[in-house]
C-alpha cells in the first residue's frame, strides 16, 4: 500500500510505501476508495501543540474515508468483503483513531474495527461518503449541540466544507439560518443553500438576536464575535481550532448570560444520518474530487483557503481508470 505519511511538525507529508495492513481480530481490512481532506490534518502539520493528539509517529494522516471491505478479521460478524462502509473518525474500543492513533485514510488501504463502521446506501457516493464521516458528522454533531429546532434563528460563521454542510442541516431542519464568510464565493453557496442572509461579519447581524452561533472557524476573534452577536441568554457553540486560544469578556458572558460550548466529533449515528440526508437527495455537499498523489498540493490550498469546495482524495478505480480525477490546477 501506499500513503501520506506524517513525521515532524513543519515537514511536508511523504508518499511512502509499506507493507499492507492485516485485520486483527474484531478489525477489517478497508481498500480507501476516498478521503476527505481536513483542516485538521494542516493543524496538525503546522502547530507543535496538535502534536498531543497523536499517539505516535510516524503515521498516515487522514481520519475522513470511505470505501470497500477487503479482509475481517476473527470474531467480525458486522460486515462482510465488499461492504460498502464509511470509517467513524473517533477513537474505538481499541483506543485509537485513523490517521491519529493508527493509519488512516491518506492512503490505499486502512483499517477499522467493526464497531466503528456505517453502511454507505447505494445512492451514496464513495465521495459523499468520506465527507460524510468527518466533516458531515462534525457539522451535523455540532448542530444538535447547538439544540437547532423549527423556527430557531442560527448564525454560522466560515461556510467551506463544514459550515456549508451545517448551512444545509440547519436549513432542511427548518432554522432562519444566516452565515458570515470572508469569502464572497461561500457567501454565494450559502445562499444557494438556503441561507436567509450572508454578510462579511457575524457582527452584522446583532439587530437579528440569533437564538445560537455556531463558529466553524475558531480564529479567537470569530468566538468573541459570536459572543458579541448571539441575543441574551443564547450560546455559541464552537467548533473550529484555527487558534488555540481565545480571550473571552467574562463580563459579556456574565452579563448576557450565555452559554458558550465546544463541539468535537460526533458518533456512528450522526454519520448515519447525514447519509440519509445525502440518500434523500436533502443534502449534497460541495466537493472536489483530487487524486490521491495530489494530496499535499490538496493540503496547501487548504491552508490558504483558496477553495470552496471539500477536497476529496481519490484512489485510481482500475477497472474505470478514465474516472480517476486530474488535478486541475
Amino acid at each position: 500500500m501506499k500513503g501520506w505519511q506524517f513525521t515532524e511538525t513543519h515537514k511536508p507529508l511523504q508518499l511512502v510505501e509499506q507493507a499492507d495492513p492485516v485485520a486483527k481480530p474484531g478489525h477489517v481490512v478497508i481498500d480507501v476508495k476516498a478521503c476527505g481532506l481536513c483542516h485538521s490534518d494542516v493543524s496538525t502539520m503546522e502547530h507543535e501543540s496538535w502534536l498531543r493528539l497523536l499517539q505516535r509517529t510516524p503515521i498516515i494522516l487522514g481520519h475522513e474515508f470511505a470505501g470497500g471491505v477487503s479482509a475481517v478479521g476473527e470474531g467480525v460478524t458486522k460486515w462482510k468483503v465488499g461492504d460498502r462502509v464509511g470509517a467513524c473518525p473517533m477513537h474505538g474500543p481499541d483506543g485509537t483513531g485513523p490517521g491519529y492513533g493508527r493509519d488512516g485514510g491518506y492512503s490505499t488501504k486502512s483499517t477499522s474495527h467493526e464497531d466503528m463502521l456505517v453502511a454507505v446506501p447505494d445512492n451514496v457516493t464513495f465521495a459523499q461518503a468520506a465527507a460524510g464521516t468527518d466533516a458531515g458528522m462534525t457539522s451535523y454533531h455540532a448542530m444538535m449541540v447547538a439544540g437547532i429546532k423549527p423556527g430557531m434563528k442560527v448564525g454560522l460563521i466560515g461556510i467551506g466544507g463544514l459550515g456549508q454542510i451545517a448551512t444545509r442541516v440547519a436549513v432542511v431542519t427548518g432554522c432562519e439560518v444566516y452565515c458570515a464568510s470572508r469569502s464572497e464565493k461561500n457567501r454565494e453557496a450559502a445562499l444557494a443553500l438556503g441561507a436567509l442572509e450572508v454578510a462579511e461579519n457575524i457582527k452584522e447581524f446583532k439587530k437579528k438576536k440569533l437564538d445560537v452561533i455556531v463558529d466553524f472557524a475558531g480564529a479567537g476573534i470569530t468566538t468573541i464575535d459570536a459572543m458579541k452577536t448571539v441575543r441574551l441568554g443564547g450560546k455559541v457553540v464552537v467548533v473550529g481550532m484555527v487558534e488555540d486560544y481565545a480571550n473571552i469578556d467574562t463580563m459579556m458572558l456574565i452579563t448576557k448570560q450565555l452559554s458558550v460550548v465546544g463541539s468535537n466529533g460526533g458518533t456512528i449515528e450522526d454519520i448515519a444520518a447525514v447519509y440519509k440526508l445525502i440518500d434523500e437527495g436533502k443534502l449534497d455537499p460541495a466537493l472536489m474530487e483530487i487524486p490521491l498523489e495530489n494530496v499535499m498540493d490538496g493540503l496547501e490550498m487548504l491552508k490558504a483557503g483558496t477553495n470552496p469546495k471539500r477536497f476529496v482524495a481519490v484512489t485510481k478505480d482500475e477497472e474505470n481508470p478514465e474516472t480517476y480525477p486530474v488535478w486541475p490546477f
